[in-house]
């Protein structure tokens, strides 16, 4: 029987080497793994700490935007014309109260709040978060503020709460030149967002609308604040972590004298027109004021459908119009300016004479162009053109120089142009020529519209700022000052370390000039100004009556401007004509004749009888009695008049009281 073989005994060793093998493996593993691990440790404890932290801190840490308070606006001699003013409103937390609609019936009840506004905040109370407060009435009466202060025990979760609002004490008096303010809608939104200026108007709530306060807008607003609070997973505020204060907005003082607006409205009262003064000697504009008026107030809260339909209303007189920065037919006040044209071209001189038998005709033409004396002037010089504001004159000078000369030397004097005011709203009106008939209208140009030009009618149109900037522009003799209403702007930027008092920075505004209008011969310019004064100056002359006894010695020159055409043959009676067919009464002036300090145009609509000397002319006398006040000033240097010793003693006596 043959012997059992052994079984091999098990390979220790090569057990123990697969074990090792296996071992080292999964150690390996595990390290990599493990490394893996702390990476991801590494990155999320290191690496983004900042990131997720920051990611954590706006669970619980959130930025509220704090609106600044808006700049202040004063008048040259520092009197408040924009302020602002607190506001109190009635306004709610919706999770504090038990019963929201009956204590909101109950608190209307006592407030005099109506169904339809309960109607609507019980709306609001459902799409807004029942944390945050919501305002149910603004602009709170005293008499609302204390009833509720008494009562307000009964109502737990109301509260008032008070904000800072735009407020115009002068009301009507400053709208058209200072504007308002109004809410943000969305088109202002989405502007702001274009400029890039969307973040510091977080928590801003009203916005530049008209005038001065749109064209300063960024000025005014100021740098937003933050505060940083600390909140809870519902959004509630805990408690205040940091405040970063707003920037409030620059102050602006203006070149406006609100006692010049004043003596402005009370003299168109009654009346549809506006009044520009301005200060030859730098641009600034000292009164600028646009009858009718409207209270911008009414905007800054919202105006209501019915009030904003009543300023539309034909019966109101178009007082959302600014009437200062509109056309009207300039009339017989650009004379001075077209006398200055044909001196300049060589077409007439001082002494230049024409025959006026009341009409005039171009050669075999049978159409007569009528004079506003029915019988004419007789034998007619440049001075006596603009003293007896002869038509005549100005339609044969027309002819002479033919519209492409006129309009090219009218624009140098900024009509037909934008003047650069500060403010949005101004017109260009019209200066027409040859190539703006041609593209307004597809026609060619005729003789006839360039004599209608010669007396400041057809398709011309100025403004009233215009006209006054080119008047200034001729007492300045050609140099050209740009109107402005921003005199200077002031900030608070330090402490005083004696008073610890802030002390603000004023910054005085750079007067913007133009190229100067330069003549062939500057003599002309005294030729002109001189035949202004003697309009006013010397007797008999159209705007001698309203100045006589002055204590200034001033210059002007009337106008009266058709608004409707009259048949050939036929006279004018304002009696017998529609309100809104009669002429405009318009006059500029400037004093005094030496060194001139003011200008001032005026414009007033269909007038009831008389021109510019009987009606414009004596609002701008009480502008100017106004500026000068007591002082009487009398030019040194006789005027090259003739007649001028007699004419000018005269007027010296009666300056003296004398008869």
């Amino acid at each position: 029987m043959a012997p059992k073989k052994r079984v091999a005994i098990r390979n220790h060793s090569a057990e123990a080497n697969l074990f090792a093998r296996r071992t080292f493996i999964t150690f390996i593993a595990v390290i990599i793994l493990a490394l893996v691990l702390f990476s991801n440790i590494y990155n999320l404890e290191v690496n983004s700490y900042q990131k997720y932290q920051t990611r954590s801190n706006s669970n619980r840490i959130k930025l509220l935007p704090v609106a600044p308070n808006r700049g202040l606006i004063y008048d040259r001699n520092g009197v408040l014309l924009a302020d602002n003013t607190p506001v109190y409103s009635l306004e709610v937390i919706p999770e504090q109260v038990t019963d929201i609609k009956n204590s909101l019936a109950e608190v209307s009840q006592l407030l005099d709040i109506s169904q339809e506004k309960q109607d609507e905040l019980l709306k609001a109370v459902k799409s807004k978060r029942r944390f945050k407060p919501i305002e149910l009435y603004s602009r709170l009466s005293e008499q609302q503020i204390s009833l509720f202060s008494v009562n307000q025990h009964k109502f737990p979760g109301f509260f008032i709460d008070a904000r800072l609002k735009r407020y115009y004490p002068f009301a009507d008096l400053t709208t058209h030149s200072l504007g308002y303010v109004a809410r943000i809608n969305g088109r202002d939104s989405l502007a702001l967002e274009k400029q890039g200026l969307a973040e510091n108007y977080a928590a801003t709530r009203n916005i530049g609308k008209l005038g001065l306060e749109k064209y300063y807008q960024d000025i005014l607003h100021g740098t937003i604040g933050h505060q940083e609070v600390e909140i809870n997973n519902l959004g509630r505020i805990i408690r205040t972590l940091d405040f970063t204060p707003p920037i409030p907005g620059k102050d602006l003082t203006l070149t406006l004298d609100i006692e010049l607006q004043m003596i402005a409205k009370r003299a168109l009262s009654g009346k549809r027109g506006a009044v520009v003064a301005i200060d030859p000697r730098d641009g600034g504009v000292l009164a600028m004021y646009s009858n009718p008026s409207f209270d911008g107030n009414l905007f800054v809260h919202g105006i209501s459908s019915k009030k904003y339909k009543k300023l539309l209303a034909p019966e109101s007189n178009k007082p959302l119009l600014n009437r200062a920065v509109q056309g009207y037919p300039p009339a017989s006040t650009i004379k001075p300016l077209l006398a200055l044209t044909g001196l300049d071209a060589g077409v007439i001189t001082p002494e230049t004479e024409i025959y006026d038998p009341g009409f005039y005709q171009l050669p075999g033409i049978e159409t007569k162009r009528r004079d506003w004396k029915k019988w004419g002037h007789g034998k007619v010089d440049l001075n006596k053109s603009l003293e007896q504001s002869c038509n005549v004159y100005y339609y044969d000078l027309a002819y002479k120089l033919g519209i492409t000369r006129i309009s090219q030397m009218m624009m140098k004097f900024g009509f037909g142009e934008y003047t650069g005011i500060d403010l949005h709203e101004e017109s260009r009106a019209i200066m027409p020529s040859i190539e703006w008939k041609r593209a307004r209208y597809n026609k060619g140009w005729y003789t006839g519209e360039t004599l209608s030009v010669g007396i400041g009618q057809s398709y011309w149109s100025v403004t009233p700022l215009q006209l006054s900037q080119a008047i200034s522009i001729l007492v300045n003799k050609g140099e050209i000052k740009v109107p402005h209403l921003l005199k200077s702007t002031s900030e608070v930027v330090a402490h005083d370390k004696d008073t610890n008092a802030q002390q603000p920075l004023v910054t005085e505004y750079i007067v913007d000039q133009k190229p100067p209008i330069i003549l062939n011969n500057k003599k002309s310019w005294d030729v002109v100004l001189d035949g202004l004064h003697n309009t006013v100056q010397k007797f008999g002359a159209t705007g001698y009556n309203a100045f006589k006894g002055t204590k200034y010695d001033a210059a002007g020159k009337t106008g009266s401007a058709q608004t409707a055409n009259i048949e050939q043959g036929e006279e004018y009676d304002a009696s017998k004509v529609k309100e809104s067919k009669r002429d405009n009464a318009m006059f500029i002036a400037f004093a005094p004749y030496e060194n001139p300090e003011i200008v001032v145009a005026v414009a007033i609509e269909n007038v009831a009888e008389g021109g510019g000397g009987a009606n414009a002319a004596p609002v701008a006398r009480q502008i100017m009695d106004q500026y000068f006040g007591d002082r009487e000033i009398v030019s040194k240097n006789p005027r090259k008049h003739p007649n001028h010793d007699n004419v000018y003693q005269q007027n010296i006596k009666n300056k003296a009281g004398e008869p």
